[in-house]
């Protein structure tokens, strides 16, 4: 039937999906060409327009598609608001979290769950705009792995401005990825390059710097950035510590995650080789030119135990992180780090 129809308004020389009936433009997506991945949180006031906005940048656009809302634990009417939204756009569908898991989780579940070859993601706030959705997307078609919006932040206060700033260029220095903007949440991804990365913790900032270990060829636009719609922020200055660390593990992931000894090793080496300059140093001191100082009431003589035994340590965890390492890439399956609640809008409609 669905042939027949299509058939029927292609002979007419209405081509375009924006063209078509709206009862045709709601009839299930079973073959989307771009997944839209939505992760909100206590955004009852955002979902409607940010929905309508989506599905009418996609209708002009002309591409099949479906948007996905990954509804994080919220505690206000976003989820009720989501399924009424459902109602009138069969393309789109609602996973719903247990609880809170935060953005990283809300996100690598939107991933698993789409089912285009293109995926994009966008924050569920309204401060980016869906109808630049299509430009993400052609220039992804250029060849690139991933296009990431870029935020002009200049009118932003000092208190948030700054530290994007500074976590930016620290991040871009960690990773070797010369990037304005890592985290901006409006990216184009590929889903091949998607199915190579395992998301947790809060590293869907670093997704470009994980992805370039699998040689993904990258890009940035820029996008515009407006002030909230609706609702409270969830950012503040208390992220900016959690981002430091969050670099410290990016950095070891690229650079050591499938040879960890090589960094522990290198430490312990070194700890145990100045370890020994010390007890050099200690029995040069004992000679009478030197002053003749006693051995055991020697300060470095202790100095240079505790860096052998913390070299021992070193290369010891190295070889745990090597057996670790091991186990994880020749294991069995990596856990999920969310739990979903319900899927509305899957194949079957449960």
């Amino acid at each position: 039937m669905r042939c027949i129809i299509l058939l029927r308004y292609t002979l007419a020389g209405r081509r375009t999906f924006a063209q078509l009936p709206e009862a045709f433009r709601m009839m299930p997506c079973e073959s989307p060409d771009i997944s839209v991945v939505v992760p909100v949180h206590n955004e009852a006031e955002n979902v409607a327009p940010l929905a309508e906005a989506l599905f009418e940048a996609l209708r002009a656009y002309g591409a099949p598609a479906e948007v996905i809302f990954v509804d994080d634990g919220s505690a206000d009417d976003t989820f009720v608001r989501l399924k009424a939204l459902r109602e009138r756009h069969a393309c789109l569908r609602i996973v719903r979290f247990t609880r809170n898991y935060g953005q990283t989780a809300a996100l690598a579940a939107g991933f698993d769950h789409a089912r285009a070859p293109v995926v994009v993601a966008l924050d569920g706030d309204l401060q980016f705009d869906p109808a630049e959705l299509p430009r993400l997307v052609d220039k992804l078609h250029e060849g690139y792995d991933i296009v990431s919006g870029w935020r002009d932040r200049s009118t932003d206060p000092a208190t948030r401005s700054l530290p994007s700033r500074l976590a930016n260029r620290l991040m871009a220095a960690v990773s070797g990825i010369e990037m304005r903007d890592f985290g901006s949440t409006f990216k184009a991804y590929r889903r091949d390059i998607l199915e190579h990365l395992r998301l947790y913790g809060e590293l869907h900032r670093f997704i470009p710097a994980l992805a370039s270990r699998y040689g993904a060829r990258m890009v940035e636009v820029p996008v515009s950035w407006r002030p909230r719609h609706a609702g409270k922020s969830h950012y503040g200055l208390s992220r900016t510590w959690r981002v430091l660390l969050d670099v410290i593990a990016v950095k070891f992931l690229i650079s050591y995650s499938a040879k960890p000894l090589r960094m522990f090793g290198s430490l312990g080496i070194l700890c145990m080789g100045l370890g020994v300059l010390f007890w050099i140093a200690t029995l040069l001191m004992k000679l009478p030119a030197l002053g003749g100082y006693s051995l055991t009431g020697n300060p470095f003589l202790y100095i240079g135990v505790l860096l052998v035994l913390a070299g021992v340590q070193f290369i010891t965890n190295g070889l745990l992180a090597e057996m670790l390492t091991r186990t994880y890439y020749e294991g069995g399956s990596v856990k999920r780090i969310y739990t979903v609640r319900e899927v509305v809008g899957d194949d079957d409609d449960k």
